[in-house]
């Protein structure tokens, strides 16, 4: 039973890091998308890198809670 919840869970993580990697790659097409403007907001633009650093944060635990601790 405690494995069935632990596979839930993972696959839970698992979409959630997908999710997360999606919303990453579109705050950075957008962060572009802004610099190659010649009015680009630097506001907008660094409000946006503050978000797209928190996402990598949030990914970067993700994965270490599915990556299993290997003892060397």
């Amino acid at each position: 039973m405690v494995k069935a919840r632990e596979m839930e869970n993972e696959d839970v993580l698992r979409v959630e890091l997908e999710v997360l990697r999606q919303e990453h790659r579109d705050l950075d097409a957008a962060i572009h998308a802004l610099m190659e403007r010649t009015t680009a907001d630097q506001l907008t633009i660094t409000r946006l890198k503050k978000q797209k650093l928190n996402l990598k944060d949030m990914i970067a635990r993700i994965e270490d809670k599915l990556t299993p601790d290997i003892i060397a």
